[in-house]
């Protein structure tokens, strides 16, 4: 039976990242069946959790998506899997007030999925202080457990002892302590940790992170902890149904965001998945029915894809017959130009009239529900559907398209008219994560 165990932390920052994909590691060189999965809209530790055990990522999202595609979700996952470790997003208890259950924490998933916590402490700058944060953190919430104690970041022995001793004392376990060690960070740049396929060293950062924890937690209490789980079937319905038969991918280093969980029901809903590069100046096939240009990095290949006189040509033709949907990075290139950091101005598609900028920066970020406005690829005309924006990127020019949907934040909160749509075309800032149907 398939064991879980969630993995958490008071804040962001505080190491989970590198102890989950360490474990994930460590763990799947027992020859164990690991899965990585996280909580939240992160496109980007997935890709580093599937890295770390070859097995494709998950994101569960409590928010976007009903508990009941939650359920099956997770069942999905469990499926010829040993172990899922899910890794929180920011702290465990973080969310927006989105209804008992619906916060998007890690904390809804522990209580809906009845999974354990494994805390990891950041404890510099402390020692015995650690076991306050820790005991808060058992009391908290008496339906998310803590299971045990991961000190990270500690200085020295006698520092690892102090803490050691008094979150025991407090009657929790501590099941390792990971040193202070700078090399073990990950990358980052404006949008997060770069993405696990573009580091230059991937496998062997990753069996760096695996030697640490085999060497500085105990695997066995840690396995310990993880309960087995038997998840229910739960319910598909919530599902974004696939936008066609023969879906056209937009798929490189500038396109790059795609959901792991939307692109296996599109699978298993019979819809076949057509990827090509816009970077290598590839045009959709010709054979689709319909094109998903998914959000990325385009203002980092603005000139490459300003110059790619073939796919722009070929996305017009697409357009002119098959519908074609761009999300965020997907979006900006659907516009008419695209200003890079430098202020640089590049030519994009046109098939949708707006301009952004990536040099006038504003930082977008947070859970969306939209209302669809016409039938579109992600639905039809009235459909809510649940999702996220981020990004720094800002519209500078609104062109003259109608909009593609009425947005409001995770609480309800009314933002106003979001994206375009111009015949088959539409586009929008805003990440779909799942359908509202209660």
């Amino acid at each position: 039976m398939t064991r879980a165990l969630i993995i958490g932390a008071p804040r962001s920052g505080a190491g989970k990242t590198s102890v989950t994909i360490g474990l994930l590691r460590a763990l799947s060189r027992r020859g164990l069946r690991v899965r990585g999965i996280k909580s939240g809209p992160d496109y980007i530790d997935p890709g580093f959790h599937q890295a770390a055990t070859g097995r494709q990522g998950l994101n569960l999202d409590s928010w976007a998506m009903e508990p009941d595609l939650v359920q099956h979700l997770l069942a999905e996952a469990a499926e010829d899997t040993d172990l899922l470790l899910i890794e929180s997003a920011m702290g465990l208890f973080d969310g927006i007030a989105g209804g008992e259950g619906r916060t998007g924490s890690a904390a809804d998933l522990a209580r809906l999925l009845h999974i354990p916590v494994l805390l990891v402490l950041d404890v510099s700058g402390q020692s015995q202080t650690a076991a306050a944060v820790a005991v808060g953190f058992r009391h908290y919430d008496a339906a998310v457990r803590i299971a045990g104690i991961v000190l990270n970041r500690a200085g020295s022995d006698r520092h690892v002892r102090l803490s050691k001793t008094a979150i025991e004392q407090a009657g929790l376990s501590v099941v390792g302590a990971v040193m202070r060690n700078e090399t073990l960070s990950m990358p980052e740049r404006h949008l997060g940790l770069v993405q696990a396929s573009e580091h230059p060293a991937i496998q062997s950062h990753i069996d760096r992170l695996a030697d640490v924890m085999e060497e500085a937690l105990d695997l066995d209490a840690i396995l310990s902890l993880a309960v087995p789980i038997a998840p229910a079937a739960g319910a598909t319905i919530a599902h974004l149904p696939p936008p066609g038969q023969r879906i056209a991918i937009a798929s490189d280093a500038a396109f790059t965001f795609l959901y792991p969980h939307l692109g296996r029901h599109w699978r298993a809903a019979g819809a076949e998945l057509v990827p090509f590069s816009p970077l290598a100046d590839e045009a959709p096939s010709a054979d689709c029915d319909a094109c998903w240009l998914p959000g990325g990095y385009p203002e980092l290949h603005a000139g490459t894809l300003a110059g790619a006189q073939n796919f722009k040509a070929g996305l017009q033709r697409f357009a002119e017959t098959r519908p074609v949907h761009g999300e965020c990075g997907g979006y900006m290139v659907l516009g008419e130009g695209l200003e890079d950091a430098d202020g640089v101005s590049h030519a994009m598609t046109g098939l949708l009239s707006h301009s952004t900028s990536f040099a006038r920066r504003k930082m977008n970020l947070g859970y969306r529900q939209a209302r669809l406005l016409a039938d579109a690829p992600l639905g039809n005309a009235g459909a809510l559907i649940r999702g996220h924006e981020f990004h720094y990127a800002r519209v500078t020019d609104p062109g003259r398209d109608a909009a593609f949907a009425e947005i409001a934040d995770g609480t309800g909160t009314p933002i106003g008219l979001s994206g375009g749509r111009r015949g088959r075309v539409t586009g929008t800032f805003f990440h779909a994560i799942a359908r509202v149907t209660c």
